[in-house]
């Protein structure tokens, strides 16, 4: 495997989804604005969305390709074995679980959303659009499964290119209906769930040639389907932390109004980096870290550690210093427009500010449970989640009446940092993960450059400012302008200082 390679094309296809999203969110954004209409819908889209990136973005793989990967090592047979088993489970309890929700929906938005109860119109919408999405569960959970399959087998393009079904259909339901009406977020709604089946067909496409699932009532509950559930259960909750603090932020956020709305925007445009520095990396490392865990191999152990490590870091520190100090104009360059008002931007580009804050420790987190994940041990990076999660919503709701909803990401940024400290004081002391020397020089570099970069990014926002006002017709094109210009000065100065060196994308992990 090639680290940088598979993570690049694991990243070009995320890039290309999470480009697609944005355009997406825009024509929500213009259509929608951030009123009552906008909040129901986002709240109807955020649930299973949640529940798809717990699973496709970490839990699932974090349980799963650990094990499947001992069972290919024992032959194809009992691999085959093995899937088929988790498969029925997931398959039978997916459904149960729909099934359920969506007789108890009232409840359950009540659970999600319990602000909405003081605007009947808003809930009733709420309730109706949620019932329309969340069969999306369904399906994205049983697509996560067959990608997991494929990134066990080293194969990560086809997982990470279905988010962009999702888009594009919801892309196309916008543009085709000419009213934008209210009842264009019943369109959206159905178009959630519709692409959802598409995606799960999709990759099941792909993954058959590797495993084709038979499904049986009869479930079997063995020893190895036990150390699966007793990995996955709390791999859900660990991997997933950022998401459940997002969605304990919308859950508070209901209470005031727009809220909701305002926190989905600014966490539209910060997911674009965590996918890449984040995701991709943990997604990428973890068949092969299995392995060579496996093995004791550890001169790779540590060398695939460090890279992914640096790489993150590489990634997401000079995008938070980016998006701290120009939250308002990229904001307004991406959503400000339509009924997106000027309002609804700054309120945007404060929670942004401070999500930005807890970038890089998002994309941290997600890096080092898979350390942990390889090790089939997801039972202490759910203990720090717990605790991540306890203090989001201690701060959040202490704090809640006398901010309002700006002190959930200021919440959400502190938790993630404390999670990440205490994943790097578990890994160190166990000595599970050592920083090596020459990588700690590269860090210090990463630092020195990204604020020598984010400086100049800086002094042209203030140089064009009069071109990136809301007012603005050249906005969108002018930030996308500064931001090429800041992402070529950083990689020159990078490869000038060797941080980043060419060979680096041949190496063999």
């Amino acid at each position: 495997m090639n680290l940088i390679k598979s993570t690049g094309t694991f990243s070009i296809f995320l890039i290309i989804s999470r480009v697609l999203g944005y355009l997406r969110d825009v024509l929500i954004a213009i259509y929608l604005g951030s009123g009552p209409i906008a909040d129901a819908f986002f709240v109807a889209f955020r649930i299973p969305n949640t529940f798809r990136r717990l699973f496709s973005e970490g839990s699932f793989n974090a349980a799963f390709v650990p094990s499947y990967s001992s069972e290919l090592v024992k032959g194809k047979a009992k691999a085959r074995i093995f899937a088929n088993d988790i498969f029925n489970f997931l398959m039978l309890g997916l459904l149960v679980i729909v099934i359920v929700i969506e007789i108890l929906m009232p409840g359950f938005i009540y659970l999600i959303a319990p602000g909405f109860y003081e605007d009947q119109s808003k809930l009733d919408l709420t309730i109706l659009l949620t019932r329309i999405t969340f069969p999306f569960l369904l399906f994205i959970s049983l697509a996560s499964f067959f990608s997991a399959i494929l990134n066990s087998h080293n194969k990560f393009a086809v997982a990470a290119a279905a988010p962009i079904i999702l888009n594009l259909i919801l892309i196309f339901i916008i543009i085709l209906e000419k009213k934008f009406s209210d009842d264009l977020v019943i369109y959206l709604s159905y178009g959630v769930s519709l692409a959802g089946l598409i995606q799960l067909i999709f990759i099941y496409l792909f993954s058959k040639k590797f495993f084709s699932p038979s499904f049986n009532l009869k479930l079997r509950i063995t020893s190895k389907i036990k150390n699966f559930f007793s990995k996955f259960l709390p791999g859900i909750f660990s991997s997933g932390v950022t998401q459940i603090n997002i969605l304990v932020g919308t859950i508070i956020a209901s209470f005031q109004a727009s809220a909701v709305s305002y926190l989905y925007y600014a966490d539209r445009i910060y997911q674009i980096n965590l996918a890449i520095a984040g995701i991709a990396i943990g997604t990428v490392i973890l068949p092969n870290l299995s392995r060579y865990i496996k093995t004791n191999d550890q001169k790779k152990i540590n060398f695939i550690q460090n890279k992914s490590f640096q790489l993150c870091l590489f990634l997401s520190l000079p995008a938070s210093m980016a998006l701290i100090v120009g939250s308002e104009e990229i904001t307004s360059a991406l959503f400000g427009y339509g009924a997106f008002d000027n309002l609804s931007v700054l309120n945007s580009a404060e929670a942004l500010y401070y999500f930005a804050i807890g970038l890089p420790a998002f994309a941290i987190t997600k890096v080092f449970s898979t350390f942990l994940f390889a090790r089939e041990n997801t039972k202490t990076p759910f203990y720090y989640s717990l605790i991540s999660v306890l203090i989001n919503i201690s701060i959040s709701i202490l704090f809640f009446k006398q901010i309002g909803f700006i002190i959930i990401p200021i919440a959400t940024s502190i938790a993630s940092w404390i999670n990440a400290i205490l994943l790097m004081y578990k890994l160190s002391t166990n000595n599970y993960f050592k920083l090596r020397s020459i990588f700690s020089f590269s860090i210090l570099k990463i630092i020195s450059i990204s604020i020598i970069s984010i400086s100049v990014f800086y002094m042209l926002i203030n140089f064009v400012e009069e071109f990136l006002v809301y007012e603005s017709e050249f906005k969108l094109f002018t930030i996308i302008v500064l931001v090429i210009i800041t992402i070529f000065i950083y990689i020159l100065i990078s490869m000038i200082t060797k941080t980043f060196k060419y060979s680096d994308i041949k190496l063999k992990y």
